[in-house]
Protein backbone atom coordinates (compact mmCIF):
# COMPACT_ATOMS: atom_id res chain seq x y z
CA UNK A 1 0.00 0.00 0.00
CA UNK A 2 1.77 3.60 -1.19
CA UNK A 3 1.68 6.38 1.14
CA UNK A 4 -0.84 7.88 -0.93
CA UNK A 5 -3.59 5.04 -0.72
CA UNK A 6 -2.95 4.96 3.84
CA UNK A 7 -3.59 8.81 3.76
CA UNK A 8 -6.56 8.08 1.91
CA UNK A 9 -7.80 5.44 4.08
CA UNK A 10 -6.73 7.28 7.43
CA UNK A 11 -9.91 8.24 9.02
CA UNK A 12 -8.61 11.01 10.45
CA UNK A 13 -6.35 12.29 7.54
CA UNK A 14 -8.83 14.95 6.40
CA UNK A 15 -8.81 17.18 9.73
CA UNK A 16 -6.37 19.24 10.85
CA UNK A 17 -4.50 20.05 14.19
CA UNK A 18 -7.20 23.17 14.53
CA UNK A 19 -10.01 20.91 13.35
CA UNK A 20 -8.86 17.81 16.25
CA UNK A 21 -8.59 20.71 18.94
CA UNK A 22 -11.76 21.97 17.77
CA UNK A 23 -13.89 18.83 18.26
CA UNK A 24 -12.44 18.67 21.69
CA UNK A 25 -13.93 22.51 22.58
CA UNK A 26 -16.99 21.67 21.20
CA UNK A 27 -17.34 18.32 23.41
CA UNK A 28 -16.20 20.35 26.28
CA UNK A 29 -19.01 22.83 25.77
CA UNK A 30 -21.54 19.16 25.32
CA UNK A 31 -20.07 17.92 28.82
CA UNK A 32 -20.35 21.32 30.68
CA UNK A 33 -24.00 21.83 29.36
CA UNK A 34 -24.85 18.80 31.24
CA UNK A 35 -22.90 19.10 34.51
CA UNK A 36 -24.79 22.55 34.68
CA UNK A 37 -28.28 20.59 34.17
CA UNK A 38 -28.05 18.13 36.69
CA UNK A 39 -30.63 18.04 39.18
CA UNK A 40 -33.04 16.47 41.00
CA UNK A 41 -34.92 14.47 38.07
CA UNK A 42 -31.42 12.62 37.60
CA UNK A 43 -31.44 11.79 41.24
CA UNK A 44 -34.65 10.88 41.24
CA UNK A 45 -33.75 8.61 38.02
CA UNK A 46 -31.12 6.47 39.48
CA UNK A 47 -32.59 6.47 42.93
CA UNK A 48 -36.12 5.23 41.48
CA UNK A 49 -33.97 2.44 39.24
CA UNK A 50 -31.78 1.05 42.79
CA UNK A 51 -35.19 0.38 44.64
CA UNK A 52 -36.99 -0.90 41.36
CA UNK A 53 -34.09 -3.36 41.32
CA UNK A 54 -34.02 -4.32 44.95
CA UNK A 55 -37.92 -4.92 44.66
CA UNK A 56 -37.54 -7.53 41.91
CA UNK A 57 -34.63 -9.21 43.41
CA UNK A 58 -36.53 -9.48 46.69
CA UNK A 59 -39.82 -10.62 44.39
CA UNK A 60 -37.43 -12.85 42.40
CA UNK A 61 -36.05 -14.72 45.12
CA UNK A 62 -39.43 -14.82 47.04
CA UNK A 63 -41.15 -16.50 44.09
CA UNK A 64 -38.24 -19.25 43.89
CA UNK A 65 -39.33 -20.36 47.33
CA UNK A 66 -41.33 -21.97 45.39
CA UNK A 67 -39.35 -23.36 42.38
CA UNK A 68 -40.63 -26.76 42.59
CA UNK A 69 -43.25 -25.67 40.57
CA UNK A 70 -41.96 -24.78 37.12
CA UNK A 71 -43.83 -21.36 36.18
CA UNK A 72 -42.46 -20.16 39.67
CA UNK A 73 -38.91 -21.44 38.47
CA UNK A 74 -39.21 -19.37 35.22
CA UNK A 75 -40.78 -16.46 36.71
CA UNK A 76 -38.04 -16.50 39.36
CA UNK A 77 -34.92 -17.05 37.09
CA UNK A 78 -35.80 -14.48 34.59
CA UNK A 79 -36.74 -11.52 37.37
CA UNK A 80 -33.38 -12.59 39.26
CA UNK A 81 -31.20 -12.56 35.89
CA UNK A 82 -32.87 -9.31 35.28
CA UNK A 83 -32.29 -7.67 38.27
CA UNK A 84 -28.44 -8.83 38.07
CA UNK A 85 -27.91 -7.28 35.03
CA UNK A 86 -29.77 -4.36 36.17
CA UNK A 87 -27.67 -4.34 39.05
CA UNK A 88 -24.33 -4.81 37.19
CA UNK A 89 -25.42 -2.70 34.39
CA UNK A 90 -27.23 0.36 34.77
CA UNK A 91 -26.17 0.44 38.76
CA UNK A 92 -22.68 -0.73 39.78
CA UNK A 93 -20.77 -0.21 36.73
CA UNK A 94 -22.51 3.88 36.32
CA UNK A 95 -22.59 4.66 40.06
CA UNK A 96 -18.59 3.03 40.26
CA UNK A 97 -17.89 5.15 37.34
CA UNK A 98 -18.78 8.46 40.01
CA UNK A 99 -21.70 9.11 37.45
CA UNK A 100 -23.55 10.19 40.88
CA UNK A 101 -20.85 11.37 43.11
CA UNK A 102 -22.35 15.02 42.61
CA UNK A 103 -25.24 14.41 44.82
CA UNK A 104 -23.13 13.66 47.87
CA UNK A 105 -25.45 11.10 49.05
CA UNK A 106 -22.96 8.17 50.76
CA UNK A 107 -25.18 5.42 49.90
CA UNK A 108 -25.09 6.12 46.03
CA UNK A 109 -20.76 7.04 46.25
CA UNK A 110 -18.19 5.66 43.87
CA UNK A 111 -15.93 5.26 47.07
CA UNK A 112 -18.92 2.95 48.91
CA UNK A 113 -20.29 0.93 46.39
CA UNK A 114 -20.46 -2.51 46.04
CA UNK A 115 -21.84 -5.04 43.36
CA UNK A 116 -23.63 -8.24 43.09
CA UNK A 117 -20.08 -9.52 41.59
CA UNK A 118 -17.18 -11.65 41.98
CA UNK A 119 -14.86 -8.84 41.35
CA UNK A 120 -13.97 -6.22 44.31
CA UNK A 121 -15.31 -3.00 43.61
CA UNK A 122 -11.93 -1.40 44.22
CA UNK A 123 -10.15 -3.57 42.03
CA UNK A 124 -12.61 -3.04 39.21
CA UNK A 125 -12.50 0.28 39.79
CA UNK A 126 -8.59 0.49 38.97
CA UNK A 127 -8.60 -1.69 35.62
CA UNK A 128 -11.23 -0.19 34.43
CA UNK A 129 -11.66 3.56 35.29
CA UNK A 130 -7.67 3.96 35.98
CA UNK A 131 -6.35 1.69 33.08
CA UNK A 132 -9.11 1.41 30.14
CA UNK A 133 -10.48 4.72 29.98
CA UNK A 134 -7.53 6.59 29.98
CA UNK A 135 -5.78 4.46 27.52
CA UNK A 136 -8.40 2.94 25.37
CA UNK A 137 -8.07 1.15 22.87
CA UNK A 138 -4.20 1.25 22.79
CA UNK A 139 -2.13 -1.76 22.26
CA UNK A 140 -0.27 -3.04 25.33
CA UNK A 141 -1.28 -0.31 28.19
CA UNK A 142 -5.26 -1.16 27.62
CA UNK A 143 -5.67 -4.74 28.80
CA UNK A 144 -9.16 -4.30 28.21
CA UNK A 145 -8.48 -5.41 24.55
CA UNK A 146 -8.70 -9.01 24.17
CA UNK A 147 -8.14 -9.23 28.45
CA UNK A 148 -4.71 -10.59 28.17
CA UNK A 149 -6.04 -14.37 26.12
CA UNK A 150 -7.35 -12.89 23.08
CA UNK A 151 -5.39 -11.35 19.78
CA UNK A 152 -8.04 -8.82 18.86
CA UNK A 153 -5.47 -6.76 15.95
CA UNK A 154 -3.40 -7.97 13.35
CA UNK A 155 -0.48 -6.00 14.91
CA UNK A 156 -0.18 -8.46 17.53
CA UNK A 157 1.57 -11.28 17.50
CA UNK A 158 0.36 -14.43 16.67
CA UNK A 159 1.13 -17.41 18.37
CA UNK A 160 -1.19 -21.15 17.86
CA UNK A 161 -2.32 -20.38 21.51
CA UNK A 162 -4.17 -18.11 19.65
CA UNK A 163 -6.47 -20.85 17.82
CA UNK A 164 -8.06 -21.48 21.32
CA UNK A 165 -9.52 -18.15 21.44
CA UNK A 166 -13.19 -19.40 20.35
CA UNK A 167 -13.19 -21.33 22.46
CA UNK A 168 -11.85 -19.14 25.42
CA UNK A 169 -13.79 -16.62 24.34
CA UNK A 170 -16.86 -18.79 25.25
CA UNK A 171 -15.89 -20.39 28.48
CA UNK A 172 -15.29 -16.48 29.90
CA UNK A 173 -19.15 -15.47 28.58
CA UNK A 174 -20.05 -18.49 30.58
CA UNK A 175 -18.38 -17.66 33.78
CA UNK A 176 -17.41 -13.93 33.03
CA UNK A 177 -18.03 -12.24 36.20
CA UNK A 178 -15.20 -14.34 37.63
CA UNK A 179 -12.63 -13.95 34.13
CA UNK A 180 -13.44 -10.16 34.84
CA UNK A 181 -11.92 -11.21 38.72
CA UNK A 182 -9.34 -13.04 37.20
CA UNK A 183 -8.50 -9.75 35.11
CA UNK A 184 -8.58 -7.32 37.33
CA UNK A 185 -6.09 -9.57 39.76
CA UNK A 186 -3.99 -9.95 36.76
CA UNK A 187 -2.55 -12.79 37.14
CA UNK A 188 -0.34 -12.93 33.99
CA UNK A 189 1.78 -10.22 35.10
CA UNK A 190 2.22 -11.42 38.36
CA UNK A 191 3.20 -14.22 36.59
CA UNK A 192 6.12 -12.33 35.02
CA UNK A 193 7.29 -10.97 37.78
CA UNK A 194 5.76 -7.63 37.14
CA UNK A 195 3.62 -7.27 40.33
CA UNK A 196 4.99 -7.55 43.48
CA UNK A 197 3.86 -10.58 45.37
CA UNK A 198 2.48 -9.20 48.85
CA UNK A 199 0.34 -6.69 46.79
CA UNK A 200 -1.07 -10.25 44.76
CA UNK A 201 -1.65 -11.98 47.87
CA UNK A 202 -3.24 -9.47 49.33
CA UNK A 203 -5.40 -8.68 46.42
CA UNK A 204 -6.34 -12.62 45.47
CA UNK A 205 -7.70 -12.80 49.31
CA UNK A 206 -9.53 -9.90 48.55
CA UNK A 207 -10.74 -11.80 45.21
CA UNK A 208 -11.16 -15.36 47.22
CA UNK A 209 -13.14 -13.55 50.05
CA UNK A 210 -15.54 -11.71 47.91
CA UNK A 211 -15.81 -14.41 45.32
CA UNK A 212 -16.68 -16.84 48.55
CA UNK A 213 -19.17 -14.32 49.73
CA UNK A 214 -21.35 -14.34 46.15
CA UNK A 215 -21.22 -18.27 46.00
CA UNK A 216 -22.00 -18.69 49.79
CA UNK A 217 -25.26 -15.96 49.07
CA UNK A 218 -26.71 -18.07 45.77
CA UNK A 219 -25.65 -21.73 45.75
CA UNK A 220 -25.79 -21.88 49.90
CA UNK A 221 -28.31 -19.77 51.86
CA UNK A 222 -31.05 -19.13 49.22
CA UNK A 223 -31.16 -22.40 48.44
CA UNK A 224 -30.90 -23.50 51.96
CA UNK A 225 -34.24 -20.93 52.63
CA UNK A 226 -36.10 -22.84 50.23
CA UNK A 227 -36.51 -25.85 52.01
CA UNK A 228 -37.59 -28.40 49.45
CA UNK A 229 -37.00 -26.53 46.24
CA UNK A 230 -33.31 -26.24 47.49
CA UNK A 231 -32.70 -27.87 44.51
CA UNK A 232 -34.34 -26.00 42.36
CA UNK A 233 -33.85 -22.63 43.43
CA UNK A 234 -29.75 -23.50 43.35
CA UNK A 235 -30.89 -24.33 39.79
CA UNK A 236 -32.12 -21.15 39.62
CA UNK A 237 -29.34 -18.83 40.77
CA UNK A 238 -26.88 -21.03 38.50
CA UNK A 239 -29.12 -19.84 35.29
CA UNK A 240 -29.69 -16.35 36.33
CA UNK A 241 -26.14 -15.55 36.99
CA UNK A 242 -25.21 -17.67 33.77
CA UNK A 243 -27.84 -15.25 31.47
CA UNK A 244 -26.29 -12.14 33.27
CA UNK A 245 -22.95 -13.15 32.11
CA UNK A 246 -24.11 -13.79 28.81
CA UNK A 247 -25.48 -10.59 28.42
CA UNK A 248 -22.69 -8.69 30.18
CA UNK A 249 -19.80 -9.92 27.97
CA UNK A 250 -21.79 -9.25 24.99
CA UNK A 251 -22.88 -5.71 25.78
CA UNK A 252 -19.13 -5.32 26.52
CA UNK A 253 -17.81 -7.02 23.87
CA UNK A 254 -19.99 -4.97 21.59
CA UNK A 255 -18.61 -1.85 22.57
CA UNK A 256 -14.62 -2.23 21.52
CA UNK A 257 -14.61 -5.40 19.26
CA UNK A 258 -16.58 -4.91 16.54
CA UNK A 259 -15.00 -4.22 12.84
CA UNK A 260 -14.48 -0.68 12.60
CA UNK A 261 -13.48 0.04 15.76
CA UNK A 262 -9.83 1.45 15.89
CA UNK A 263 -6.81 0.67 18.08
CA UNK A 264 -3.85 2.62 18.58
CA UNK A 265 0.14 1.94 19.11
CA UNK A 266 1.52 3.40 22.47
CA UNK A 267 3.49 5.87 20.63
CA UNK A 268 0.21 7.50 19.05
CA UNK A 269 -0.74 8.71 22.46
CA UNK A 270 2.97 10.56 23.39
CA UNK A 271 1.81 14.02 23.92
CA UNK A 272 -1.74 13.75 23.58
CA UNK A 273 -3.64 16.60 23.32
CA UNK A 274 -7.19 16.43 25.15
CA UNK A 275 -8.96 16.87 21.62
CA UNK A 276 -6.56 13.53 20.08
CA UNK A 277 -8.05 11.87 23.24
CA UNK A 278 -11.50 12.36 22.32
CA UNK A 279 -10.60 11.57 18.87
CA UNK A 280 -9.05 8.46 20.56
CA UNK A 281 -12.53 7.65 21.94
CA UNK A 282 -14.39 8.63 19.60
CA UNK A 283 -12.74 6.37 16.69
CA UNK A 284 -12.35 3.48 19.31
CA UNK A 285 -15.72 2.86 20.47
CA UNK A 286 -19.02 1.56 19.13
CA UNK A 287 -22.67 2.12 19.61
CA UNK A 288 -25.45 -0.61 20.30
CA UNK A 289 -28.70 1.12 18.24
CA UNK A 290 -32.23 -0.20 19.49
CA UNK A 291 -34.78 1.34 21.65
CA UNK A 292 -35.43 2.38 25.41
CA UNK A 293 -35.77 -1.30 27.15
CA UNK A 294 -32.08 -1.49 25.27
CA UNK A 295 -30.81 1.10 26.51
CA UNK A 296 -31.87 0.69 29.92
CA UNK A 297 -30.89 -3.13 30.27
CA UNK A 298 -27.22 -2.50 28.80
CA UNK A 299 -26.55 0.18 31.47
CA UNK A 300 -26.50 2.87 28.70
CA UNK A 301 -23.21 1.36 27.48
CA UNK A 302 -25.37 1.05 23.90
CA UNK A 303 -24.28 4.14 24.14
CA UNK A 304 -20.50 3.27 24.70
CA UNK A 305 -19.16 6.48 22.43
CA UNK A 306 -20.53 9.21 24.48
CA UNK A 307 -19.79 6.67 27.49
CA UNK A 308 -16.22 6.94 26.60
CA UNK A 309 -16.37 10.32 26.07
CA UNK A 310 -17.66 11.32 29.01
CA UNK A 311 -17.40 8.04 31.80
CA UNK A 312 -18.42 10.34 34.94
CA UNK A 313 -21.97 11.88 33.31
CA UNK A 314 -25.04 10.48 34.40
CA UNK A 315 -25.61 7.67 32.08
CA UNK A 316 -29.33 8.91 31.65
CA UNK A 317 -28.06 11.63 29.96
CA UNK A 318 -26.12 9.80 27.14
CA UNK A 319 -29.60 8.92 25.24
CA UNK A 320 -30.21 13.12 25.26
CA UNK A 321 -26.78 13.99 23.88
CA UNK A 322 -25.62 11.16 21.35
CA UNK A 323 -27.57 13.08 18.51
CA UNK A 324 -24.72 16.20 19.12
CA UNK A 325 -21.99 14.07 19.29
CA UNK A 326 -23.43 12.13 15.98
CA UNK A 327 -24.21 15.19 14.56
CA UNK A 328 -20.33 15.99 15.33
CA UNK A 329 -19.34 12.90 13.92
CA UNK A 330 -20.84 13.57 10.33
CA UNK A 331 -19.67 17.39 10.51
CA UNK A 332 -16.14 16.27 10.70
CA UNK A 333 -16.47 13.57 8.14
CA UNK A 334 -15.82 10.55 10.83
CA UNK A 335 -17.37 7.60 10.71
CA UNK A 336 -19.93 6.94 13.96
CA UNK A 337 -20.17 3.18 14.40
CA UNK A 338 -23.24 1.85 15.50
CA UNK A 339 -25.56 -1.45 14.88
CA UNK A 340 -27.98 -3.59 16.41
CA UNK A 341 -27.04 -5.89 18.61
CA UNK A 342 -27.12 -9.02 17.09
CA UNK A 343 -25.01 -7.26 14.09
CA UNK A 344 -22.50 -5.76 16.20
CA UNK A 345 -22.31 -9.44 18.54
CA UNK A 346 -21.90 -11.16 15.52
CA UNK A 347 -19.07 -8.54 13.95
CA UNK A 348 -17.21 -8.81 17.39
CA UNK A 349 -17.33 -12.89 17.15
CA UNK A 350 -16.33 -12.70 13.65
CA UNK A 351 -13.46 -11.00 14.95
CA UNK A 352 -12.24 -13.86 17.46
CA UNK A 353 -12.20 -16.19 14.60
CA UNK A 354 -10.64 -14.51 12.58
CA UNK A 355 -7.80 -12.68 14.32
CA UNK A 356 -7.69 -16.53 16.10
CA UNK A 357 -5.66 -17.23 12.58
CA UNK A 358 -2.14 -15.46 11.08
CA UNK A 359 -2.76 -12.95 9.42
CA UNK A 360 -1.99 -14.82 5.93
CA UNK A 361 -5.10 -16.31 6.67
CA UNK A 362 -7.35 -13.62 7.60
CA UNK A 363 -8.90 -10.37 5.92
CA UNK A 364 -6.50 -8.17 6.33
CA UNK A 365 -7.19 -4.54 7.93
CA UNK A 366 -5.74 -0.96 6.87
CA UNK A 367 -2.29 0.23 8.74
CA UNK A 368 -3.03 1.25 11.94
CA UNK A 369 -4.36 4.93 12.74
CA UNK A 370 -1.63 6.97 14.07
CA UNK A 371 -3.10 10.68 15.10
CA UNK A 372 -1.13 12.83 14.25
CA UNK A 373 0.90 15.22 16.91
CA UNK A 374 -0.08 18.98 17.90
CA UNK A 375 2.70 21.08 18.87
CA UNK A 376 0.94 22.05 22.32
CA UNK A 377 2.08 21.06 25.66
CA UNK A 378 0.02 17.94 26.81
CA UNK A 379 -2.80 19.30 28.76
CA UNK A 380 -3.99 17.42 31.99
CA UNK A 381 -6.38 14.75 30.99
CA UNK A 382 -7.12 12.84 34.40
CA UNK A 383 -10.80 14.60 34.81
CA UNK A 384 -11.69 13.38 31.64
CA UNK A 385 -10.34 10.30 31.33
Amino acid sequence: MTALQRKLNNPVAHLSEADIENIGIELDAIRANVIASRGEQDAAYIRKVIAGQRKLELTSRAVLLFSLFPPAWIAGTAGLAVSKIIDNMEIGHNVMHGQWDWMRDPKIHSTTWEWDSASPAAMWKHSHNELHHTYTNVLGKDHDLGYGIMRVDEDQRWSPFYLMQPLTNFINACFFQYGIAAYDLQIGRYLKGKTDKEEFRRQGKEVLAKTGRQALKDYVLHPLLSGPSALTTLTANLTANFIRNWWTHSVIMCGHFPEGVETFEKASIEGETRGEWYLRQMLGSANISGGRWMHFMTGNLSFQIEHHLFPDLPSNRYQEIAPQVAELFERYGLTYTSGSLPRQVASAWWKVFRLSLPNRYATMRLPRLRLRRAPAATPELAAAA
